[in-house]
């Protein structure tokens, strides 16, 4: 079964990293909706989600149940315990209480930051599929892996790493995320970050058989913006944008989501 026999809906994540807090957050996702409904935004053709910080997911989800607001919401972090004497972490079954849908794992800023390693990352994509939520699994490599093994090897690794122990039919999300391009201003070439993405679907594809890996949808992030997003969403293996900073301004962000009125014929 090839690509195009199974249509992947876009999916336009935004993830707010530390910064809005619970009140901020609302007036935000109520700018967002009210900006999307102005524009007619069709959720069934472009899915969009946002990633608030772990204090503002019951505001947001308040909201987005009260206004019928039809939005996703994901979360930025899950421990890779149930629950029990874990101070601190947030357990997938928490979230899946909270209507969470999805929840990122393995993001640079937690690999490098807090030291989070492939075997971490795996747990807790284990974690967030058994509690029945869709693990946003982030890969990327950094400018020394860029040079010395070029885009794809690490992202493959880190990949093959986090869905080990997956069950064959796990619906996950992969966001090619190079580490180099975050926050930088200086994003991938649309062609660059094809080759990585189709790289990792072949990869998929291999362990989880074709059917399967042309179902996941695979994002791109890493400076994006809605000056670049259209280009980038054009490529065959990107079904999706994860936005970083961009994705606190809620008329940027909202630009970003209708990135097919971006789209020329050339």
């Amino acid at each position: 079964m090839n690509d195009q026999q199974i249509t992947r809906v876009p999916l336009i994540a935004g993830n707010w990293k530390m910064n809005l807090d619970h009140l901020q957050a609302i007036a935000h996702v109520q700018k967002l909706s009210w900006t999307l409904k102005d524009a007619r935004h069709d959720y069934g053709e472009v899915e969009v989600a946002v990633f608030p910080p772990f204090t503002d997911l019951r505001s947001v989800q308040t909201l987005l149940s009260a206004d019928r607001i039809p939005m996703k919401l994901g979360a930025q972090d899950v421990s890779p315990n149930s629950v029990g004497a874990y101070t601190g972490d947030i357990a997938a079954s928490f979230l899946a209480k909270l209507e969470t849908s999805y929840v990122l794992v393995g993001h640079s800023e937690r690999r490098h930051g807090h030291g989070e390693d492939d075997q971490l990352v795996a747990a807790k994509t284990k974690a967030a599929v058994g509690s029945g939520l869709v693990p946003v699994i982030c890969v990327g490599e950094t400018a020394e892996d860029l040079e010395e093994r070029g885009a794809a090897a690490v992202p493959v690794e880190q990949l093959n790493a986090a869905v080990a122990a997956l069950p064959k039919d796990s619906e996950i999300v992969i966001a090619y995320e190079p580490v180099w391009a975050i926050g930088t201003g200086n994003s991938a070439t649309p062609e660059q970050a094809e080759s990585v993405c189709a790289a990792l679907r072949h990869s998929l594809e291999e362990k989880f058989g074709s059917e399967q890996a042309s179902r996941t949808r695979v994002l791109y992030g890493g400076s994006v913006n809605s000056q670049n997003v259209a280009s980038i969403l054009r490529l065959p293996n990107i079904d999706g944008v994860l936005v970083g900073g961009a994705s606190i301004d809620s008329q940027e962000f909202a630009r970003i989501v209708q990135y097919r009125k971006h789209v020329t014929a050339a």
